[in-house]
């Protein structure tokens, strides 16, 4: 076995950690009347005056979160000049879809380890008494920023509790303000009439960058992220053609340069050129893809499974009444109740949405009529690749056999005989 050894390597990059998300900059560029929205909006923080509740919206990686971190962080240095008591509590709501599990978490960061509550059995009252009482004894103005907020859902209580709970009488000695954070651009149509009005009192829209924004994201990142020379002509504006493509996201513009990067350094390459982002795009890709599909519901994988081994038989494009037919093979192999043609049209739908299939809308005239047929879309080794839990449980339908057998889709170990023989 040959001897392996780590060793640091400087070559191409300075400080790759500046080109990730959780990165502050020294200056925020593409974003300079969202910027002075969300100043004016925190203005009265410094003239100690009752906060703002603010709501920001816009799709992923389009700066809201850089923004208000960069924001907050000039906030905490000039309320400490001016002698503003100010409090900053942030929580992300990715899993939390209540408004008892926000108030919990919330309680817990405002207290000490040795003082947090459990997160069950509590009666709700309870927990928002915690609440109060906690802000009281932090006092001054204390922000609370609730990113991902819409992860909420429909009970958005707490939306409303938190902004009025001084005007209630619910605390005394702090002056409290939300700061959400939604990437679901519907989400605050969707809040109740008396959670907007008070939620978003003042409410940024977060635009997609354009090609020209990313460009000059990516500069200000490389600058600091490379080393002068590290990055081929054209490389950064590469970058930035397929972040605006992918809806203007910065942050998968970023993570394609550092995949770039990582995939040059390998190489030990003595620079990034737009073969390597053009690499890193397709790795990115084919997680994303990965990551779709394992995320995807039981009865979804296994029509896309159904899909798949009509491709390996080469019957692509499959009609949808014959990806159903195939669909209830498999349903009966795995012991699970079929959902109805129409349920299956669905997500068949769901599956083109994702761009995991395609699908076309056919018409054969009088004779065939009209009706939909669809293909995977990407390769067939790596659609089965996502759904290797499935296909472990199920079994390996003769279709895909020998893709298996070459691959390392499941574990040789696991059942290859055709579950229809």
């Amino acid at each position: 076995m040959n001897e392996i050894s780590f060793t640091p390597d400087d070559s191409l990059y300075q400080d790759r950690d500046s080109l990730s998300e959780d990165y502050t900059p020294n200056s925020i560029v593409g974003r300079d009347s969202e910027i002075q929205q969300y100043h004016t909006a925190l203005q009265p923080v410094i003239n100690g005056e009752q906060p703002n509740n603010i709501f920001l919206y816009g799709k992923t990686g389009v700066g809201k979160t850089a923004v208000t971190n960069y924001l907050l962080n000039q906030l905490r240095q000039d309320a400490s000049q001016f002698d503003v008591d100010l409090s900053v509590v942030s929580l992300n709501c990715e899993g939390l879809n209540s408004s008892y599990q926000i108030a919990i978490n919330l309680v817990n960061r405002l207290r000490p380890p040795e003082a947090q509550i459990s997160k069950t059995g509590h009666p709700q009252y309870e927990i928002y008494e915690f609440l109060w009482n906690n802000l009281d004894e932090i006092g001054g103005t204390v922000l609370i920023v609730l990113d991902e907020v819409d992860n909420i859902g429909d009970d958005d209580s707490i939306l409303y509790q938190i902004p009025r709970a001084r005007s209630n009488g619910n605390i005394e000695n702090a002056r409290v303000g939300i700061i959400g954070i939604s990437n679901d651009l519907a989400f605050r149509e969707n809040l109740s009439p008396k959670v907007r009005s008070s939620l978003c009192e003042k409410s940024i829209s977060f635009p997609p960058y354009d090609a020209d924004e990313l460009q000059a994201v990516l500069s200000q990142r490389a600058a600091v992220a490379f080393h002068e020379g590290a990055l081929d002509n054209g490389v950064l504006e590469l970058c930035a053609a397929y972040g605006a493509q992918d809806a203007g996201d910065a942050r998968k513009a970023l993570d394609l340069l550092r995949g770039a990067g990582d995939i040059a350094r390998a190489e030990n390459a003595a620079e990034v050129t737009a073969d390597h982002v053009k690499r890193a795009r397709a790795e990115l890709e084919r997680e994303e893809l990965m990551d779709g599909i394992a995320d995807l519901a039981d009865h979804q994988q296994l029509v896309l499974y159904a899909l798949a081994t009509l491709q390996a038989e080469g019957e692509t494009p499959a009609r949808s009444q014959v990806v159903y037919q195939r669909y209830e093979e498999l349903c009966e192999l795995a012991a699970l109740d079929s959902r109805t043609s129409r349920r299956v049209r669905d997500f068949l739908a769901d599956l083109a949405m994702l761009s995991i299939i395609v699908s076309s809308q056919r018409n054969d005239g009088l004779a065939g009529g009209q009706y939909r047929d669809h293909k995977l879309k990407h390769d067939l080794e790596t659609v089965l690749s996502a759904m290797s839990d499935l296909l472990e449980r199920i079994g390996i339908h003769h279709s895909i056999h020998d893709v298996v057998a070459k691959s390392d889709v499941v574990m040789l170990s696991t059942n290859l005989e055709s579950p229809s023989e």
